[in-house]
């Protein structure tokens, strides 16, 4: 998840307060975030609490203590099992940080809609599509290309973002994809066994042509490298005309309309971090 150009993100953020989500409902009525209530003299880990402030993963926290990039309370810090309470000042990077709840959103990405968090050309950003959900800062799990449209996370969690990633948590994700020319049984068969790309072979679970319409693929994958539906599609001769996914560690796009997104439920934000092996959330402390 990107550091770069916060000044224009923490512009942009000013334009959230006050608006309405996309379900009808402001700010209050329908947000759903998970608070810490760490205790005033609760020690925390400095790596969780940077983590727990949306910034980034636990691991990245690591590596900026290391490289000397953070502070409590004015001073530098490098020790990478300092513990801190919620009232100490932590600036990670010349950037100050606060505990947030967290919260969670699914995208429904439209297409020529790039997922970042800004870009540097004024393309249309996911950040553009959620604008009216939240002030805090969220950031993508993972990425769509361009092109690709479909179910996007965004979160302040980076505990959970890491880790829904990492490929060693086998999170499946689920695709429709149509190409030129239409893909024969034959190919299917092959992503079935595996076919060969640069960085290595890459299977396909779960096969089968749409009802209606047989040139329509659904399939699954349980890795997430670069352009890799495209690039299968591209070992077998043919060029993706249309890819969208439909299909993230159980969740799905029932209900939400293309650019349009909703708040995670508590029961569905827990499944997420039971698959990755987190703690449960509870939604409902004050």
């Amino acid at each position: 998840m990107s550091r770069k150009n916060t000044g224009n993100r923490n512009k942009n953020r000013k334009n959230y307060k006050g608006k309405r989500s996309s379900s009808g409902k402001n700010d209050r009525e329908a947000r759903h975030e998970a608070k810490h209530n760490y205790s005033k003299d609760e020690l925390i880990r400095l790596n969780k609490y940077i983590a727990h402030a949306g910034f980034c993963s636990r691991r990245d926290a690591d590596d900026y203590i290391a490289k000397g990039k953070v502070t409590v309370n004015d001073e530098v810090i490098t020790e990478l099992g300092t513990k801190v309470r919620r009232t100490d000042k932590v600036v990670v990077d010349g950037q100050y940080l606060s505990l947030e709840s967290f919260i969670y959103i699914l995208l429904n990405k439209p297409k020529d809609t790039i997922s970042t968090t800004d870009d540097e050309r004024d393309r249309t950003t996911v950040m553009d599509k959620i604008q009216d959900a939240t002030g805090k800062r969220v950031y993508p799990v993972g990425r769509l290309d361009r092109d690709t449209m479909g179910l996007l996370l965004l979160t302040n969690d980076g505990d959970l973002a890491h880790r829904l990633m990492h490929p060693s948590y086998k999170v499946r994700k689920t695709y429709e994809l149509q190409t030129s020319p239409v893909l024969t049984d034959a190919d299917l068969k092959k992503f079935e066994k595996g076919v060969k790309l640069e960085d290595g072979p890459a299977k396909a679970y779960n096969i089968q042509r749409m009802p209606g319409d047989a040139s329509i693929i659904g399939m699954s994958i349980f890795e997430g490298r670069n352009r890799q539906i495209r690039r299968m599609a591209e070992a077998v001769g043919a060029q993706i005309k249309r890819l969208k996914r439909i299909g993230y560690a159980g969740l799905t796009l029932k209900g939400v309309r293309m650019g349009r997104w909703r708040y995670l439920r508590q029961n569905e934000v827990n499944a997420l971090r039971k698959l990755v092996k987190l703690d449960t959330l509870d939604f409902n402390k004050n």
